[in-house]
């Protein structure tokens, strides 16, 4: 199970300064990687930029070869109406688990639909897809990022 919807995410460490942020998304149009979602979390000195891309593999080869520090980590995602509560229902079945959630993003598509991902810890992350699915959440496989 853990396969099927264990998106790989790429997060890459980036010095607060100017252009940094262009040298990464550049170095993806160069190499044809689109990037799917994305959140930057940062303080005054750094930022950790974590991506959902088409090619995770070459992406972070990408990144490495042009120095960044990058690495993988699993997330999974479910998609939620694009309304009031959507957010609430996914995180109350993990709360109500307790399933602690280490981050989470998101991003809202056309079709009044949002993608909400979560990082949990590893040893979480089957019981955490077990429990959504119980109770009626839709979790995305992994695949539907790569295509």
């Amino acid at each position: 199970m853990r396969t099927k919807y264990a998106v790989k995410q790429i997060s890459v460490f980036l010095e607060n300064r100017r252009g940094r942020l262009v040298d990464v998304t550049k170095a993806f149009l160069d190499a044809d990687i689109n990037i799917r979602a994305l959140f930057l979390a940062d303080s005054s000195e750094f930022g950790i930029l974590r991506l959902v891309v088409d090619n995770p593999e070459k992406a972070k080869a990408i990144l490495v070869s042009k120095g960044f520090a990058a690495n993988e980590t699993e997330v999974f995602a479910v998609e939620v109406e694009d309304r009031p509560g959507g957010f609430y229902r996914v995180v109350k079945v993990l709360a109500d688990n307790e399933i602690d959630v280490e981050y989470t993003y998101a991003y809202a598509g056309t079709s009044n639909k949002a993608i909400l991902f979560f990082k949990v810890k590893n040893e979480e992350f089957d019981r955490a897809i077990e429990v959504l699915m119980e109770n009626g959440q839709n979790l995305v496989e992994a695949v539907k990022f790569y295509e």
